[in-house]
C-alpha cells in the first residue's frame, strides 16, 4: 500500500513534457504547471501553452514566471530522495554546459573579433535555447564562426561575451555582445539543434630584442596608414562605422600587452571592406607582425583602388 501511494505521489509530480520530477516548477496564466526549463524550450518554438494552447505573447515578453512554491514544498516533503537525485542531474547538466573548452556553443553566422562589439538578432529556436543556457550557466559566453560548406562551420572563431539581452513578445531577442578570445576548433559537434565544438584558445607569440624594435616600427607605420584611410572616408561612412563598432581604439604604447594584440587592429579588420573569408585568416595568425603586414597590404590595395 505504501509503495502504491508513493508511486501515485510521484506520478502526480511528474512533468508532462520531460516525464521527470518537476524541477523549478512554474504555473502559467492558464493554470498549468511545468518545469521552468521545459516550458522555455516549448516557448522557443511556439508562444502557446503546451497543453491548452493559450497564447503567451505578453507572458513571453515579460519573462516573469510564477514559481510554484507550494509544489516545491510538497516535493521536498514527500519525495526528498527523488528531489536530491533530480537536483544532482540538473547540476551535472549545468556543469557540462559551463565548460568553455569542450562542447562550447557555436553561433554560425558572421565574423567576430576580440574587443569589437557584435550585436545579434536571435530568432531561431535553437539559438534562443543556446543564448538562454549561456545566461543560466553564468558564463555568458559562446563562440562565433563563419559557416563552412563541408564542416558546417569554420576552424577558427572568436568567443563572444553577452553584455545585454532585450526580449520581444514574439520570442525574438537582440543580444549585445563583444569579442573576447580567439580559438581554434579541435572537434565539430552538435547539441540540441545548435553547433558545438571542442576548442583551444590562441594567443600571440611575443618577440624581444631586434624583432621587437622592428615590430614597434611596423606597428606605428600601419597605425598611421589606418588613420589616413579612416580620415579619407566620407562623413556618412564614418558615422555608420562608429554607430555600429564604436570609435577606433587608440594606439597602445605596448602592442604585445594583450594576448590578442592591439585592439585597433581588430577594429580595423571589422570595418575594412573585406569578405568574411578574407578576414578569417587573420584570426588564425599568432604573430602580430604577420597580422600587421596583412593589414598593410589591404590598406595599400584599397588606396590604389581609389586612385
Amino acid at each position: 500500500m505504501t509503495l502504491l501511494l508513493s508511486a501515485a505521489i510521484y506520478c502526480y509530480f511528474l512533468s508532462l513534457i520531460c516525464f521527470r520530477l518537476f524541477y523549478e516548477p512554474v504555473t502559467t496564466p492558464c493554470g498549468h504547471t511545468f518545469c521552468l526549463k521545459c516550458l522555455e524550450r516549448c516557448l522557443d518554438h511556439n508562444a502557446q501553452c503546451p497543453l491548452c494552447k493559450e497564447g503567451f505573447s505578453e507572458y513571453l515578453a515579460q519573462r516573469k514566471y510564477s514559481k510554484t512554491f507550494l509544489m516545491e514544498d510538497l516535493i521536498a516533503k514527500y519525495l526528498p530522495e527523488e528531489l536530491v537525485e533530480r537536483r544532482k542531474v540538473y547540476e551535472e547538466e549545468m556543469a557540462e554546459l559551463s565548460n568553455l573548452n569542450k562542447n562550447v556553443p557555436i553561433f554560425v553566422c558572421t565574423m567576430a573579433f576580440p574587443t569589437v562589439p557584435c550585436p545579434l538578432h536571435i530568432f531561431e529556436p535553437c539559438y534562443r535555447l543556446m543564448i538562454r543556457r549561456c545566461m543560466e550557466t553564468g558564463t555568458k559566453q559562446f563562440g562565433m564562426c563563419l559557416s563552412d560548406p563541408v564542416k558546417g562551420f569554420a576552424d577558427y572563431g572568436c568567443i563572444l561575451e553577452i553584455r545585454n539581452v532585450e526580449f520581444f513578445a514574439d520570442g525574438r531577442s537582440v543580444v549585445d555582445t563583444i569579442g573576447k578570445r580567439r580559438f581554434k576548433v579541435i572537434e565539430h559537434s552538435q547539441r540540441d539543434g545548435y553547433n558545438t565544438a571542442d576548442i583551444e584558445y590562441l594567443e600571440d607569440r611575443k618577440v624581444e630584442g631586434e624583432e621587437l624594435a622592428m615590430l614597434l616600427t611596423l606597428h606605428d607605420t600601419v597605425y598611421d596608414q589606418a588613420i589616413m584611410w579612416i580620415n579619407s572616408l566620407k562623413s556618412e561612412q564614418k558615422e555608420r562605422i562608429v554607430s555600429h563598432f564604436g570609435p577606433m581604439p587608440e594606439k597602445e604604447p605596448e602592442p604585445q600587452m594583450s594576448p590578442n594584440g592591439p585592439s585597433w587592429c581588430w577594429w580595423l579588420l571589422a570595418v575594412l571592406p573585406l569578405e568574411g573569408r578574407a578576414q578569417l585568416p587573420f584570426l588564425a595568425l599568432t604573430a602580430l607582425k604577420d597580422r600587421l603586414l596583412g593589414i598593410r597590404r589591404v590598406l595599400m590595395f584599397i588606396s590604389k583602388q581609389k586612385i
